[in-house]
């Protein structure tokens, strides 16, 4: 397999984690970030990856998208949805003829957010089930299984989104290109409306959440109503797919603190509007209720406005 060149625009947990088992597989990544401390940790003492294979740092080049000079194969998008525009912005030079853009971020969007900066014929959206956690600056863990869907925007076939595919699985990154890339998108967005918007609202770790009875209710009941909504928008997504991946997460994700908590918790502003926002925008296109979901988006905003 030829070594692609590939930058990591937000390289928070989910991008340092792709980045570094990328990097270790022999593709030549470049990190881009705008945190301080993310950017000293990396240059001063390389990336800390810690997962299921083990423990090892590996030297990474980490800039500010300005910094940086290559034109990259792939540039895959992983910062959060509320800062998509301004980091692709300051990245816009790195976007050249070849490039092709990749998001891999949480909520609906987002290849509209990349469509300024790209034709549709090289733009790709996907979904991750990675679970990844920056327990410090320069150091990200996961642990568990996962699985990554990837299709171009435009439902095109592309042979460089089959190719980075392939890396992905040879960076232990289980990966594959999947014309029902958007039915997964969906039933991830069920998932993290659940549990992403139920954690932050209790301040519960994943685990903390599935050991309440409750909350496993709550959790199922949720991921319903905005699956329904995905079904008004002509997707056969698979209601028992979705509900088994969130028993899977409640039961062997248990340390894992969803990035919305993560941010609450810094008083940092979260990812709301495209996860249960968004659903909430499309159930009443279809005058669909989802009124769990449309609490917890009103009870996570507050949460924002308090903090």
């Amino acid at each position: 397999m030829s070594a692609l060149r590939i930058s990591i625009l937000g390289a928070g947990a989910m991008g340092s984690l792709f980045g570094g088992l990328l990097a270790e597989v022999g593709h030549a990544v470049e990190l881009l970030d705008v945190n301080p401390a993310q950017i000293a940790a990396v240059r001063e003492r390389g990336l800390l990856i810690r997962n299921d294979a083990g423990e090892r740092r590996l030297a990474l080049p980490i800039m500010r998208p300005e910094e940086a000079t290559t034109q990259p194969d792939w540039l895959i998008v992983f910062t959060k949805a509320m800062h998509t525009q301004g980091a692709l912005a300051a990245a816009k030079h790195l976007i050249g003829p070849q490039t092709r853009l990749l998001s891999l971020q949480n909520g609906l969007g987002n290849a509209e957010k990349l469509a300024g900066f790209a034709d549709a014929s090289r733009i790709a959206i996907g979904m991750t089930t990675v679970p990844a956690d920056l327990v410090a600056p320069g150091e990200v863990h996961s642990h568990g299984q996962s699985r990554t869907r990837v299709v171009m925007a435009d439902g095109g076939k592309e042979p460089a989104l089959a190719a980075l595919a392939a890396a992905l699985n040879a960076a232990g990154l289980p990966g594959a290109v999947d014309p029902d890339a958007v039915v997964a998108i969906w039933e991830k967005v069920a998932f993290n409306v659940a549990l992403n918007s139920l954690c932050a609202v209790t301040q519960r770790t994943v685990g903390g959440l599935g050991g309440a009875a409750e909350g496993r209710r709550l959790d199922h009941a949720v991921a319903s109503e905005v699956l329904a909504v995905a079904q008004a928008e002509g997707l056969a997504v698979l209601a028992q797919r979705t509900h088994a991946t969130i028993d899977h997460a409640l039961d062997h994700h248990g340390g894992h603190k969803p990035s919305m908590l993560q941010d609450l918790l810094a008083k940092r502003p979260t990812e709301i509007e495209t996860l249960n926002g968004a659903v909430v925008r499309v159930a009443e296109k279809h005058s669909i209720a989802a009124p769990r979901t449309e609490a917890l988006y009103a009870l996570v905003k507050m949460a924002e406005q308090a903090a």
